[in-house]
């Protein structure tokens, strides 16, 4: 088999983060599910921005955030994703481009404008999402470059994007040519809302397409239906080669090759802003599989990566990850 030219190929929502600090109060009062993700149209995000406190726009989205992080540990990288040919957009594009990171979608002329995530983070540095996700619902089959997907060592699949049929069918476009080249194909479940709205369409997909499964301990117990964490990593590892569970400050718990590995956090002085800390607990992993390091290594270095982006506001590394690299080693 020819050797991959990338490293990661993320397959995604294209989002620009508006971040600020809001108060418990704040949420209350607007009815917003702390610490989840809801879906919003262009007024409603209108209306809350104007609400908002001061906010840092970032460029993000689940997807985008793994795929900074590995390029940050100095992999090679690549993205598919929808914007509008528009301010945000050519910001969007430009932003990964300039991490060394392709970015050959076309974007969309007419339509809905490109997505933002409007992220308000409480003291306790809980975020709570809410998502208008404008151009990203126009993503298709169409935009799966097959030839990318085969050039890729593993191709990651976001389930923040798995809501509307399109998206779906690009999914499995996207698994088919990876499997066909003899890559893997990995999935994060991204919130356990996207669990239970595609509970069994999931299901399907785990067993028929993926390789590598990330989750937190809601989302997969939510997936199989039950409490037991371990219990659900061992039914999910029938059908994928590696499942990984992230635990918060607990640390993660990884399945493969028949273990079961514990990983513990890494240490912070202060934890900031959770935003993205599982985007980078993937970028870690993702970065340590395509490298060939063992388990325990990958979540080393995949917790690690979530220790830096929950020490500062943003849900990308701020500092170079490749130093990670030589203190996990050591």
């Amino acid at each position: 088999m020819k050797a991959a030219e990338l490293d990661v190929l993320a397959v995604g929502n294209a989002i620009v983060d508006v971040i600020s600090h809001a108060s418990d109060a704040f949420l209350a009062e607007r009815a917003l599910a702390k610490g989840g993700m809801a879906l919003i149209n262009e007024a409603t995000a209108e209306a809350l921005y104007a609400e908002m406190g001061p906010g840092v726009e970032i460029s993000g989205g689940s997807a985008g955030n793994t795929i900074a992080g590995v390029a940050a540990f100095g992999g090679r990288g690549a993205f598919i994703g929808k914007v509008r040919d528009d301010t945000l957009g050519d910001i969007y594009r430009h932003d990964l481009r300039s991490l060394g990171v392709r970015f050959d979608t076309p974007p969309a002329r007419t339509g809905l404008a490109t997505a933002r995530c409007l992220i308000l983070v409480t003291p306790d540095a809980e975020r709570t999402m809410n998502t208008f996700l404008g151009a990203c619902t126009v993503l298709e089959e169409a935009d799966i470059d097959e030839a990318l997907v085969a050039s890729a060592g593993i191709t990651y699949l976001e389930g923040y994007l798995f809501d509307l049929p399109p998206a779906k069918a690009a999914f499995r476009k996207a698994a088919a040519a990876a499997r066909a080249a003899g890559r893997k194909v990995a999935l994060t479940m991204s919130d356990s809302f996207c669990v239970h709205r595609h509970h069994q369409e999931f299901l399907d997909l785990i067993a028929k397409h993926i390789d590598i499964l990330f989750a937190n301990e809601d989302e997969i117990r939510a997936l199989y239906g039950t409490e037991d964490i371990v219990e659900a990593m061992r039914i999910a590892a029938r059908h994928s080669d590696i499942v990984a569970v992230t635990r918060s400050a607990a640390g993660a718990l990884l399945a493969g090759n028949g273990e079961l590995v514990e990983v513990p956090a890494s240490r912070v002085e202060a934890v900031v802003d959770t935003t993205g800390a599982g985007d980078l607990f993937a970028a870690g992993m993702l970065y340590g599989l395509s490298r060939g390091l063992s388990l325990q290594d990958c979540g080393a270095l995949g917790c690690a990566a979530a220790g830096e982006v929950i020490s500062h506001v943003g849900a990308r590394p701020q500092s170079d990850l490749k130093q990670l690299l030589a203190l996990t080693a050591a």
